[in-house]
């Protein structure tokens, strides 16, 4: 029988390690073994390799002067926040969203521009972001060559492993390896993920999910995204691939196939004929404000709308539920913006769709999450890509 490749496990075991400091924030050696099922001896060896590195930081509890008399202080580790500085960011058709922070997660500076985006040539969206990236970190006062990695968090169909984006609504151009063109630009290793992923990320460690190892969530915004948690791992498909949950086939029609975004679409809800009473809106990404207003003012047409895009994410969420079962979903995203007839769409299809044998197994959760959040979550793709590396005894910037 084929044994796991020795290096595997120590790198998962060292993540599984750090890890749990950071969730603890304070914790002494027994804990770490006790919540990882990791030996004494190898949480040792792993917090000593940890020390060494400069990744986490050793404080001891008590006054040493009366160590002598309590006998051993007890000594508590915690991640070494100077150890690492990352920039996330999320890009959306109307604004870009930056922060940087610490080895911890704490956000040491936000940036956000409100201008178009989406639809420019690929240069002009590169030096945007570069802009952003570079305020950002003179915010914080540092300097780019402080900063260990930035991520990038896009709607659209990103590949996370090869930093290839096949499909954003932000890009005119299909296939743009675009991790490659920002890392250049900024000297930074620099990641490319979907925004999905990375709002997942963002409940996992500040968020609703926190408490949670398997979850999901589901992004409703421009574009209908998905993020799978599973053992405090995201799922992706094929290099690394990202879900597009817009383009789930609910079904067949006189039209052809029928897919969720077709009805649960930001354009199926609104509109999107440049014409159309809404294009101004959209066009300055007030779109789903503009309709709440327009759904409170009873407007039928809209109302009608709303309904029938929370009926096809009720369905569609349904679905989801029945593969995997999760604890907990959390929803998240503009369309939420629509109010009672598309929240109150979306729980009578759930009801109906989810099978008897699996009703009440998973908590529905519906979170108004800001942009910085979404941002933070990027930062953590960031953040998770460093845990994972081999660094050596000079640090992160050494792996990089």
């Amino acid at each position: 029988m084929k044994t796991a490749d020795p290096e595997l496990m120590r790198a998962i075991n060292r993540f599984n390690v750090l890890d749990t400091i950071r969730r603890a924030g304070s914790i002494a050696r027994i804990e770490i073994s006790d919540r990882t099922q990791l030996s004494t001896t190898t949480v040792s060896a792993i917090t000593a390799s940890l020390l060494d590195d400069g990744l986490i930081l050793a404080r001891t509890e008590g006054d040493l002067r009366e160590a002598a008399a309590r006998g051993r202080p007890r000594v508590m580790l915690e991640l070494n926040p100077d150890a690492a500085r990352v920039v996330g960011a999320k890009i959306a058709a109307n604004r870009m969203v930056f922060v940087v922070s610490d080895f911890r997660g704490e956000v040491l500076s936000t940036l956000t521009l409100a201008l178009r985006v989406d639809r420019q040539p690929i240069g002009v969206i590169a030096d945007l972001i570069e802009d952003g990236v570079r305020r950002c970190v003179v915010d914080a006062n540092l300097a780019l060559d402080e900063i260990d990695s930035v991520c990038l968090g896009l709607p659209g169909v990103i590949e996370h492993r090869t930093g290839h984006v096949r499909t954003s609504p932000i890009f005119r151009e299909t296939g743009v390896d675009f991790a490659k063109e920002m890392s250049e630009r900024l000297g930074v290793t620099t990641i490319v993920e979907s925004d999905a992923h990375a709002i997942t990320l963002a409940h996992h460690w500040f968020g609703r999910a926190r408490d949670l190892d398997d979850m999901v969530l589901v992004s409703l915004e421009q574009t209908l995204g998905l993020g799978v948690l599973h053992g405090g791992q995201l799922f992706r498909g094929a290099g690394g691939l990202s879900h597009n949950l817009g383009d789930l086939v609910l079904g067949i029609g006189t039209q052809g196939v029928v897919r969720l975004a077709s009805l649960a679409g930001e354009n199926a809800i609104l509109g999107d004929q440049p014409s159309g009473r809404f294009a101004e809106a959209i066009r300055l990404g007030q779109g789903m404000a503009h309709a709440k207003t327009l759904i409170a003012a009873e407007d039928n047409m809209l109302i009608g709308a709303a309904i029938r895009a929370g009926e096809a994410c009720g369905t569609a969420l349904a679905n989801i539920v029945t593969l995997f079962a999760p604890p907990r979903v959390i929803l998240v995203g503009s369309s939420l913006a629509l109010g009672q007839p598309f929240l109150d769409g979306l729980r009578e299809a759930y009801s109906l769709a989810i099978p008897p044998s699996i009703k009440g197994v998973t908590e529905l959760v519906f979170d108004q999450s800001t942009d910085e959040t979404w941002a933070q979550g990027a930062a953590v793709v960031a953040l998770r890509e460093l845990y994972e590396s081999p660094w050596g005894t000079t640090g992160p910037a050494s792996a990089l």
